[in-house]
Order: C-alpha cells, then sequence, then structure tokens
C-alpha cells in the first residue's frame, strides 16, 4: 500500500492534516468523506506535497470580470441541464485565477457533503458579497437558478460599467492636475535656482512677479521635507478621520453637496440603489431584506442611511416613497416614479426602469464633466506653467530694453 499525506476542511470548518495507507487516492478520499473530512489537497509520498505559498495581499483578487463570465457560464449549465456539482467541476478546472479556482473547489466540496449553494458561497464574503449569496438563496428556494444566475451577471456586468464611467471621469482631471503639480515641482525646484544665479550676477532690483516666484522656489528647496511629511500626514489623517462613523458622514455629505462631482456622485447613488433593490425585490428576495443588503452596498454614509430609514418606515407599515422624499437625497422624480410602483403593484419593474435612465444620466454627465474639465485644465495649466516662464524671463527682456536704450 501506498502513503498519502492529506490535508482538508473539517464540518466544523476546521483545518486537518495528516497521514494515511491505502491502494489509491480515492481510496483517501472516501476514508476521509466518512469520517466528515473533505479533502482539499492529497498526494502520494515520495512524489512531492504541492506547496502553495501564500504571502498576504500578494494573492490574485477575484476581478468583478471573473465573477460575470463565472455567473454567465454558469447559468448556462444550469439551465442546460448540468448538476451542480458537476458545473462548479468543469468552471474550476478551467479557471486561470487562482484564488478563485481555490474558492470554487471549496465550494464544490462542501456542496458534496450537504450544504447548500448559498451557504457554500457565504463562507467566502471577498469573491461573493451578500448580494449575490441572497439572490442564489432566493433561486434555490424558487427552483428559478438559472434566472437568478443570468439577472445576477447582468446586474454586475451594469454595476462594472458604472463604475468605469466614474472611473474615467476622475482619472483624466487627476492624471492631468497630477502632471502639472510635477512640472511645477521640478521647474520651481530646478530650474528657478540656475535663473536665480544669473539674474544675481546681473544686479538690480528684479521684477515683483520674478521675485515672488523665487521666493516661492526658495521656500519649497527649504522646506521640501516637511511639506512632503505634510502631505503624507494630511492623507493619513484624512484616512483615519473617514474610518470614524461621524468623519463618514460628514465627508459623504460633503461630496455629494460639492460643485461639479456632487451631482455626478448622486447620480451613481440613485442608480446604485434603484439597479440593487430592483435585482433583489424581482429575484424574489424580500423588501426589507433587500432594503438591509442595499444599505450595507450604497458606498455613501448619507444614502445608506436614507435607506436605513426607508426600511424602517416599511418596518412600521408606512410606503417606500415617502421616507426617500424627505431624505433629500433622491430626487422627485424617483420619488414619484417608486410611488406609482408602489401604488401599481411593480415597484421592481419600476426601480429597473429608474436604473437604466439614471445609468444614461450617468453617461451625458460624465460626457459633460469630460468636456468641461478640458478648457478649466488647460486654463490651470496655462496660467501656472506659462506664468513661471514669463516671471522668469522679464528680467531679461528688462535688461533687453536697457542695453537696447
Amino acid at each position: 500500500m501506498a502513503k498519502f499525506t492529506w490535508e482538508g476542511k473539517a464540518r466544523d470548518g476546521k483545518k486537518r492534516k495528516g497521514d494515511m495507507e491505502a491502494p489509491n487516492q480515492a481510496v483517501v478520499q472516501a476514508q476521509l468523506r466518512r469520517q466528515g473530512i473533505i479533502a482539499t489537497k492529497i498526494k502520494e509520498r515520495g512524489k512531492g506535497l504541492d506547496v502553495e505559498i501564500k504571502i498576504p495581499g500578494f494573492e490574485p483578487k477575484v476581478t468583478t470580470k471573473d465573477l460575470v463570465v463565472f455567473t454567465r457560464q454558469f447559468a448556462t449549465m444550469i439551465d442546460a441541464g448540468l448538476p451542480l456539482v458537476q458545473c462548479l467541476d468543469i468552471l474550476s478546472s478551467q479557471q486561470e485565477n487562482k484564488t478563485f479556482k481555490r474558492i470554487l473547489l471549496e465550494v464544490k466540496n462542501d456542496v458534496e457533503s450537504g450544504f447548500t449553494f448559498a451557504d457554500a458561497l457565504k463562507k467566502h464574503p471577498k469573491a461573493f458579497d451578500e448580494l449575490f449569496v441572497n439572490l442564489v438563496a432566493a433561486g434555490e428556494i424558487g427552483g428559478i437558478l438559472d434566472t437568478i444566475l443570468n439577472r445576477l451577471a447582468a446586474y454586475i456586468e451594469k454595476s462594472m460599467k458604472l463604475k468605469k464611467q466614474v472611473k474615467s471621469a476622475m482619472t483624466y482631471p487627476a492624471t492631468v492636475v497630477s502632471i502639472a503639480v510635477i512640472v511645477i515641482a521640478v521647474i520651481l525646484v530646478f530650474v528657478i535656482p540656475a535663473f536665480e544665479k544669473m539674474f544675481a550676477d546681473f544686479g538690480g532690483a528684479l521684477p515683483a512677479p520674478t521675485q515672488i516666484v523665487i521666493n516661492i522656489s526658495n521656500f519649497i528647496q527649504d522646506y521640501i521635507l516637511f511639506i512632503i511629511g505634510g502631505i503624507i500626514l494630511s492623507i493619513f489623517a484624512f484616512k483615519k478621520i473617514y474610518a470614524t462613523e461621524k468623519g463618514r458622514a460628514k465627508i459623504d455629505n460633503w461630496a455629494l453637496k460639492a460643485p461639479i462631482f456632487g451631482v455626478l456622485i448622486r447620480k451613481v447613488s440613485v442608480a446604485k440603489f434603484t439597479r440593487t433593490l430592483g435585482t433583489m425585490v424581482s429575484s424574489g428576495v424580500p423588501i426589507l431584506d433587500g432594503l438591509d443588503i442595499t444599505s450595507k452596498t450604497a458606498g455613501n454614509k448619507t444614502v445608506e442611511r436614507a435607506i436605513i430609514k426607508v426600511r424602517q418606515s416599511i418596518s412600521e407599515g408606512n410606503t417606500i416613497a415617502e421616507p426617500l422624499a424627505k431624505s433629500g437625497v433622491f430626487p422627485p422624480m424617483v420619488c414619484q416614479m417608486i410611488a406609482v410602483g408602489e401604488q401599481s403593484g411593480s415597484i421592481d419593474t419600476m426601480l429597473n426602469k429608474i436604473a437604466d435612465f439614471y445609468d444614461d444620466e450617468v453617461d451625458d454627465a460624465v460626457g459633460n464633466l469630460t468636456a468641461m474639465m478640458e478648457p478649466l485644465l488647460m486654463l490651470f495649466l496655462g496660467t501656472t506653467v506659462g506664468g513661471l516662464v514669463i516671471a522668469m524671463y522679464l528680467p531679461i527682456f528688462k535688461l533687453a530694453g536697457t542695453v537696447g536704450g
């Protein structure tokens, strides 16, 4: 008999490992299953045990794209009549992301040992959030898992598109401003001192703009370590404040009221709220559970508090529209459409229609924001870099005029 080294997980979730003599791996796996252990790794001694070196923070993450592809393929297989375990086995075997592959194998083992699919997914919150798990649970109970998975895939795709739109709106101005700051810093630290030395050799009083630029350059050179330290400290302090309940509430509330970007953030929040809640309600998730999960995925503390108030209102027998209108976060049109949806008994359809409308609104807002930011950024660059260049050449023009006169 051959000797095998195994690793596995017991029913209580704890990891187990040990050695066993058996004719082959299948016997080892069967023996462990009788003991209530799901084998995750079995290797024959003398042929080497696969050793996974895991460095915290360096493991590949499960991306949104990975999740969308998995959900779409899984829905197709379930719709075709393949057993759940076989679907998981096929999808895990073709998965290139090692982290996601490991998770799918663990989910498959849990399902084989008697867990429901939703309960197996619930053990991996970093890959499958509460929304995903609850919708899968609703699909299993209702016997419409393939339909739910298709809805989930469509929801994740639209959420990913929304996130990309916002990222593109923020990335362009941030990149341009960052490059401008670096260029200005290089000019002030390295270029201006060379001009200052040349002007000192000329003698005489410098024009006021030139003197101001030289003073700024000297200040930065003298206190550059303090400036860098101040920036790092400010970022650290912001993160600490945002990590607190009160701090995050104030910053998120300010973000919704911020000029230019506030309108975009508000539209994104409305689109995300209506899309998430609409998907859950249409999939059979109770409205109170749907609002609870939606509040946790809102991404903005002000919006989250508004949704929690809506949930409290419904639990007391009131409508959804009234507390939404009182919150001041959601536009009147949204509240009126939701009120109509409640009265007609088609709240899920109305929520999805609002989400589609605000997806288009976000698209338009991103386009308008980009078009508006371009001239503002050009003005900023022209004023700062152009101002520095003119200030440095003023003494040369003055000297040329004196020599010419």
